[in-house]
């Protein structure tokens, strides 16, 4: 447990951040799950509005120190493959 006024300090900040990054993180994934929800459906047109939709927020995701660059560009290229997959 932290003593020094600073520690106690830190643990709090610490918590706020990860409570506000767990948001983030779960936003993230629901828009990557609506992608999928729509590949699943066979829905060209839908998947690729959602993927639009999704790719903003999950990029700015990677500013934020959220997900790593190379995971959320090897999501978009997978997701982007599935669903050329559907049109073909």
């Amino acid at each position: 447990m932290a003593n020094t006024p600073q520690a106690k300090k830190r643990a709090r900040q610490n918590e706020k951040n990860r409570k506000h990054n767990a948001s983030l993180r779960s936003m993230a994934r629901t828009y990557l799950k609506k992608v999928n929800a729509q590949i699943e459906a066979g829905s060209y047109e839908g998947a690729q509005a959602a993927l639009k939709e999704a790719q903003p927020v999950i990029d700015s995701m990677v500013n934020k120190g959220i997900f790593a660059k190379n995971k959320v560009a090897r999501s978009k290229a997978r997701l982007n493959a599935k669903i050329k997959a559907l049109k073909a």
